[in-house]
């Protein structure tokens, strides 16, 4: 996260620009960064974020996998300015993962079942 995302919190404010959050770094338990958020999936119907899709490993997004993270799980810290996601790496290489060429999966409540299941968390519908 830049200066300038931060500056939104150093404001008071308490909501963010999506566009603010793409590129933001994950962190794990262990502090080290895991991943960056790529996009933010948003239910139509409660108008809310559900999930984050964080790209992990690759070079510039070249090799790359895919993870959903129930927004939940996510926590903003402002001395790392990203999010903190108390994960271990090894807890995320074997999460439900996804390619880019595949990013509809995403949507699919299947899919997303599985996501809120391997992390133990209530899904959203």
């Amino acid at each position: 996260m830049n200066m300038m995302q931060d500056s939104t919190l150093e404001r008071g404010y308490d909501t963010i620009s999506s566009d603010r959050v793409d590129g933001t770094a994950v962190y794990g338990a262990d502090r080290e960064k895991i991943g960056s958020v790529t996009n933010m999936l948003i239910s139509k119907r409660e108008g809310r974020v559900t999930d984050v899709i964080v790209s992990v490993g690759g070079f510039l997004g070249i090799g790359s996998e895919l993870h959903s993270l129930p927004w939940s799980k996510l926590s903003y810290d402002t001395e790392l300015g990203g999010y903190l996601v108390n994960v271990t790496a090894d807890q995320l290489k074997d999460a439900p993962r996804f390619s880019e060429s595949d990013r509809d999966r995403a949507h699919d409540r299947d899919y997303q079942s599985s996501v809120y299941n391997y992390w133990q968390v209530q899904p959203y519908w």
